[in-house]
């Protein structure tokens, strides 16, 4: 007697889907992983423009044991595939003004950064920081890979949560511990990372500085593109079968189960189990009949707010910068007023404040000798904002080079070579992502654990989700806990039923 084995197939090959198919394939299924780019990795490619190279999506690695964690499962190391160097700092701030702060390194270093700007806030720093440890201990933890499918599960946490003052904003909780402004914005800057307003995030997002602190910030040498190219070999060492440049057009459902997949060219993918690394909204609303979708999950696409926007620009210089340290965070001259134009407004603000990547000051190889690579990214409305980015993106790029070039950057006008740029038009399209949101649904209290789009599919037997939509969320450490979340929905193989 043959047994045929289980298959499973996974829809995208961002962080997410890579580690589904990495633990679908420890627990015994042939697995396929599918995606419609050209390389591995999701938002995670790689960029190259006259030996320029760009990391063009995550690029602050932490939690360094949940990337281990992949390799572990078939007894290998990943210091032997991927050398990850420690950063200090983390990062810098830079304010309008001028000044700077710069922060990581041990706790010392961060309190004498402190005394440089407010003596006063050491203590408070020191009490955010246990404030930040307890969530973490709680929400990522015991929490961050566990499955919320189950509302009593939220009810019965709702004692624990409220302890931890859960219902505060991240700006709240921030504004508790420090007086000074510019140290407020600093250490309320983290949902920023993950798609959120500091001033509407749900304080659980603010474990992200314990989990900083408890891992430290690394740089993976070669890029973000080294760990996927890592995996990627990893994958073919135990027989993932890899196809790219092939769309998904449907999932197909048979009696409220998934069985399979219908891809664009016509052809059809049987599937046992079928893990979608794609963003939730797209999902439910291209992907699958709107008759077999949960009246739920209708609800929750109904109600869903998203992220932000991304306006990224990548280019090269013709000189160093050796002065600019890995990770900038360059603040403009207005921060919640900046926030609100983005998120409630909607509109382009004349001010912003940006994210810029430097991974030359640690890796020469991103660009050619005497030459710098760079990542800058603003943080602007999503496509529910009536912008025309066709015009508007131009215009903002050069006037955050002309910003950068009276700061930080000086004769960056004359120096930039090799820049382009994305806008959340190009999220939207390339991405796929709902409203062109650079993070999928923003990590609202009311979008957390149980009320985001569930890991397990509500109503689709055999349908699971990994990815920035789902539990925990988004980031490198959330989309790598949401497989391990599904790693304990999905049955081994050989007791698959």
């Amino acid at each position: 007697m043959t047994i045929t084995p289980r298959q499973a197939v996974v829809i995208g090959s961002g962080f997410g889907g890579i580690a589904s198919a990495l633990r679908l394939r420890a627990k015994g299924y042939q697995v396929k992983i599918i995606d419609r780019s050209p390389m591995l990795g999701g938002r995670a490619q790689v960029f190259i423009r006259n030996e320029f190279k760009h990391d063009a999506g995550p690029t602050v690695i932490t939690a360094p044991f949940l990337l281990e964690e992949l390799f572990e499962l078939f007894n290998e190391k990943l210091e032997d595939h991927v050398q990850l160097v420690p950063l200090t700092p983390w990062y810098r701030f830079y304010f309008s003004d001028k000044t700077t702060f710069d922060y990581g390194g041990t706790i010392e270093d961060t309190l004498a950064e402190i005394d440089k700007i407010e003596p006063r806030d050491k203590e408070g720093y020191k009490k955010l920081l246990i404030h930040s440890k307890n969530i973490y201990d709680i929400a990522f933890t015991k929490l961050s890979a566990i499955p919320f499918d189950r509302f009593m599960l939220m009810i019965s946490l709702i004692p624990k949560l409220l302890i931890l003052r859960s219902y505060e904003s991240v700006w709240g909780m921030v504004s508790r511990h420090l007086i000074n402004p510019k140290l407020r914005q600093a250490f309320s800057i983290q949902p920023l990372l993950v798609g959120g307003n500091p001033f509407s995030t749900t304080s659980i997002y603010g474990l992200i500085h314990y989990l900083e602190r408890r891992f430290g910030v690394f740089f993976a040498m070669g890029g973000t593109g080294a760990i996927v190219n890592a995996y990627k070999k990893l994958m073919e060492r135990n027989n993932i079968e890899i196809i790219l440049n092939q769309s998904i057009k449907k999932i197909i459902i048979n009696n409220g189960k998934a069985v399979g997949l219908t891809l664009e060219d016509g052809s059809k993918v049987r599937a046992d189990i079928i893990v979608s690394n794609a963003d939730p909204a797209h999902l439910y609303q291209n992907m699958v009949d709107q008759d077999d979708v949960a009246i739920a999950t209708k609800v929750k696409l109904k109600l869903a707010h998203y992220s932000m926007g991304l306006m990224v620009i990548y280019f090269g210089t013709t000189r160093k910068y050796p002065d600019v340290v890995h990770h900038t965070i360059w603040l403009g001259k207005t921060y919640k007023e900046l926030l609100s134009n983005i998120f409630d407004k909607k509109i382009l603000s004349d001010d912003f404040s940006l994210y810029i990547h430097r991974p030359t000051a640690t890796d020469e190889s991103f660009a050619p000798e005497g030459c710098d690579s760079f990542y800058v990214l603003c943080p602007v409305p999503n496509l529910k904002a009536d912008i025309d980015w066709s015009t508007e993106g131009e215009i903002l790029k050069n006037k955050i080079v002309d910003a950068l070039d009276q700061t930080i950057l000086p004769d960056l006008k004359k120096h930039i070579t090799e820049d382009f740029f994305m806008t959340p038009k190009d999220f939207q399209s390339n991405y796929l992502s709902a409203h062109g949101a650079g993070f999928s649904i923003a990590p609202l209290f009311r979008q957390s654990a149980w009320f985001r789009f569930h890991n397990k599919a509500e109503g689709i037997k055999n349908l699971y989700i990994s990815g920035a939509g789902t539990h925990p969320g988004a980031g490198l450490p959330g989309v790598l806990c949401s497989a391990k979340v599904i790693d304990h929905l999905i049955p081994a193989a050989v007791d698959f039923k």
